[in-house]
Formats: C-alpha cells, structure tokens, sequence
C-alpha cells in the first residue's frame, strides 16, 4: 500500500488569528516523533503541546477550583499551548494555558488564581452568550507526537482557515474579548470559587499587580490577554479589597505544590527556550528542577551524552520517577539508539500503564526494530494506547505503518483511515476507508468501522451507491 501520509508542514496563513505566523511542523515537549523544522520558530507561532507530566500538574491545580465551581474535572480537557505569550481561556469542555502565562507565574496559587478567574466567566456564561463566540470557532487540530502534539487553530465563519484541519470546536480565542463588566464580575466569581475551594485570592491579586502597567500600553502592545480581559488599577484595587476580607487571605502553597511548579516551569523552559534554562538554572543549583531543565536543555542543544549523564543521576536519586525514564528513552530514540531506547521505555509504561502516550513512545520503537515479535508487540501498545485516548492521530499513523510491514494491508488502510480521519481530512479518510473495506472480511467489526468512516466523511454519491449496492446501506440513504 502506499505510504501513511506524513506529518505535514505548516505554512503561514491569514485569518481570524492575527499573529499566528507559523505553527510548528513537530514540537513535542517529552518526545519529538518526527523531525521539527526548529525550536527556534516555536518562538514565532502556537502550537498545542501534549506532556503528560505538565498535564497532571495543570489539572491538579485545576481540580480543586473546577468542583467548587460545579464542574467535573473529567469534563474539562486540558490544552497547553506553546507560544510566549501571556493567556488563559475557559471554554465549555475546554481549559487552555499558555507556556507565557505559566512561565510567569511565580507560585501556583498566582496559576490557581487566573484558572478561578477564567472558571468565572465560564461558570457567569460569558462565553456562551457571546454571539462571536458562537460564529467564529478554535478548532484545534491535535496530532498526538508521542508524548507531544501540536495543533494548528482555524478561525471559523467566512474568514475561516484551515492550516492542518480541525478536530473539534470550542470557540475561539479572537471571540474571548470581555467588557469591564463582565471582568469585575469574573472577579468576584473567581474569588467565590477559590473561597469555597480553600485557596487564597493572593495570588490572583498579585498576578493582575504584576501586569498593571499593561494598561498604559498600546493595544498593539499589550499581551492578548489584556487586549481580550481589560486590566485597570481601579480594579485590580477592588479585587484586592475583596480578596483580603476572605478567610484564606494568608494561606501559602504547599511545599509539594511549590516543588510541582518548579518542575513546570523548569521543564517548559529547558524544552522552549534551551539556552536560556543553561543560563537560568545554572550549575551551581543542585535543585532537582535546575538538573532537570539542564538535562532537557542540553538534549534540545544536540548534546545527549551530557543530558543523559545528567538523566542518570537524576534516576539513581528517584528510580521509581517515570518521567525521567521516559525522557531517556525519547533521547536515545532520537538520536538513534533505539535498542537502547526501549529498556528505559518499557520502564516508564511500567511505572505508569494508564498514560497512552507512554505506549505510543513504547510501541513507536518497538515498530523500529527489525524482529518480527518485537514488531507484533508494538502493534499490540498502540492498540492498548487507542483504547485509552482513541483519538490519538500520530498511534493510528504509527499503527498503519506496523501493520504495513507485518503484510496487513486492509488493517494498514483501516488505520491510516483512522489517522485522516481524527487530523480533519475527510476526503483521505474516506479514500482509504473505501480502500480497507475492499480487504477486510465484511462485516467484521473493522469492515464496519471503515463504512462508518466513509459514511461521516462526506461520502460522493457514487460511494454511497456501492454501499447501498452492497447491502451496508440501505438505498433510502442515497439522495
């Protein structure tokens, strides 16, 4: 069969967000899968990143201000986006966070204090009642590299514009603009939720202090996220009166959330920006943050030798830490030392058997290899790791290409199917559904899956026919 389609390059468009020059081709934070054009233009464009260990941070920090607010923590997806700027947003069944606005947040309770805020005008419906946010439309495209995915965003209506496809809607950040009232009201519900959530309102107060200046400034020049949440010193005062009559006014973070927070922080910064964590954290500081950033850093600068030392070190002090086992092993798989790499692999799927995205890593070397059980094996960890997150685009291009080489040509177009279906492209999904269904056993439950694909990807007339001639359709369905 002909080759799984590739991850393809983003190239600069025009549209509803302005100020997206480029989308990175394969920024991933815990495993680059593919090859990226650069860090360096990660600088210049958003793109959407998946870490699992970033995850488990953001939405523990957001869990507490979620239930209090009434809302299942298991319903809010959590999205973190690489770009330098400052900015937040709260969308039904989304959170989205900037690498800019965690990297400048100095303790979590500042980080607690923005999610409570942006809770707040998710929980008061200002996203909702908004009729921009309902024309226009983030639609992220999430493409699962590994432990990394990028995302390019399309902005809907007539401007709408599509770099890599969309996978589901949630509004867009261009619609998240408030007015001063809707912000005082944000305010105060932020600072009811971290109330009946125990927290302090410190931290909101003190982020908002930080960034007063903002409001001198140009539009132009201010960060979105006071461009779309306008910022005063009447109402950072008011917010402060507010927060200092509640009753934990003076509770401090935990030295537990303080160590998270570092670790955050210090992860981000070795991945973003590698020369700057080299300079930032530098080897004098024996924290486990500082190595941490420095190992990461000195990978991104091409030294693997160096961040492996480093990695080592780190795991003889914390064995059981499934996150270091998993960086090594992304390290030597990209600098290809794949056997190597799957010992260290294995381990952190071990350590933690519910995080797909370590199995993604696991089966894409495994795949590698040139052993035929080896190969099985991975097929096997990629269909474990799509029955925890099924939408998983870069495990179903990997599992094509695995069934590929074992010979399973109908398996192989099933899957590549499944991959163009979940990045947005119709027209591809349905080309190779079509394909799968002419090798798979019908009416199997593959054979079934592939109909169900072209049949949800605008199917042509005449694929409509062969389906109803078939018998998989009946004939009322075709207009």
């Amino acid at each position: 069969m002909a080759s799984p389609l590739r991850f393809p390059s983003l190239r600069r468009r025009t549209g509803a967000l302005k100020g997206l020059r480029r989308a990175i081709g394969s920024l991933a934070l815990s495993a680059m899968v593919a090859a990226a054009p650069g860090l360096a233009q990660a600088q210049q464009g958003l793109s959407l990143i998946r870490d699992t260990e970033i995850e488990a941070i953001l939405e523990e920090d957001s869990r507490p201000i979620l239930e209090a607010a009434g809302i299942n923590p298991a319903s809010i997806k959590i999205l973190l986006i690489g770009s330098k700027e400052l900015n937040a947003f709260a969308a039904p069944g989304t959170m989205g966070f900037f690498t800019g606005l965690i990297l400048e947040s100095k303790t979590p309770n500042q980080l607690q204090g923005v999610i409570a805020h942006e809770v707040g005008h998710l929980a008061a419906g200002h996203s909702a009642r908004s009729g921009e946010m309902q024309r226009a439309g983030l639609q992220p495209f999430l493409l699962t590299m590994g432990l990394g995915v990028l995302a390019a965003f399309a902005g809907a209506g007539d401007a709408a514009i599509a770099l890599m496809g969309s996978a589901s809607q949630f509004g867009t950040l261009a619609a998240l603009g408030y007015s001063r009232e809707q912000e005082s009201r944000a305010d105060q519900a932020g600072l009811n939720i971290l109330d009946r959530a125990g927290l302090s309102g410190r931290g909101l107060v003190e982020f908002f202090d930080n960034f007063r200046y903002q409001e001198v400034f140009q539009e132009a020049r201010r960060y979105a996220y006071f461009r779309s949440h306008p910022l005063s010193s009447e109402r950072i005062d008011t917010l402060r009166r507010k927060a200092e009559t509640l009753p934990d006014w003076d509770k401090v973070d935990s030295e537990e959330a303080m160590e998270r927070h570092e670790i955050m922080k210090a992860k981000l910064q070795g991945f973003l920006n590698p020369q700057r964590a080299i300079v930032q954290y530098e080897e004098k500081d024996t924290s486990y943050p500082a190595r941490y950033a420095r190992a990461i850093a000195y990978y991104q600068m091409k030294e693997p030798d160096r961040a492996l030392r480093l990695i080592d070190a780190l795991l003889s002090e914390q064995p059981e830490n499934a996150y270091l086992w998993e960086l090594k092993g992304q390290i030597l798989y990209e600098f290809g030392r794949t056997t190597e790499a799957e010992a260290p692999q294995r381990r952190s799927v071990e350590l933690m058997p519910e995080a797909p995205l370590l199995r993604v890593n696991l089966g894409q070397t495994l795949i590698a290899m040139s052993d035929e059980a080896k190969l099985d094996e991975g097929i096997r960890e990629l269909r474990k790791a799509l029955t925890q997150e099924n939408d998983n685009a870069v495990a179903w291009r990997l599992l094509a290409e695995g069934h590929d080489r074992r010979g399973d040509a109908g398996a192989a177009r099933l899957a590549t199917a499944e991959y163009n279906f979940h990045v947005g492209n119709r027209q591809q999904a349905r080309v190779f559904a079509m394909r799968a269904r002419d090798m798979l056993t019908r009416d199997t439950p593959e054979w079934r899956r592939a109909t169900d694909i072209v049949l949800t990807s605008n199917p042509s007339r005449d694929d409509l026919r062969e389906l109803a001639q078939e018998g998989a359709i009946t004939t009322g369905s075709v207009r």
